[in-house]
């Protein structure tokens, strides 16, 4: 079995782990909504005149 690796001293970790003991951690990030994913959920075409004509209308 090999020796663990040493670990390095990192001024960033260091920084980042003392404003979370003294602030908190910081609140979970909000995912935005994808523009494209919502043009993806709309029809690209208008129906035209035919398909409208050929497709039974619901009653």
């Amino acid at each position: 079995m090999s020796k663990p690796k040493k670990q390095v001293f990192s001024k960033v970790k260091a920084v980042k782990a003392n404003a979370r003991a003294r602030v908190g951690t910081p609140p979970p990030e909000r995912v935005l909504p994808d523009p494209k994913q919502k043009l993806a959920a709309k029809p690209k075409h208008k129906a035209t005149l035919a398909d409208l004509i050929s497709t039974p209308e619901e009653q």
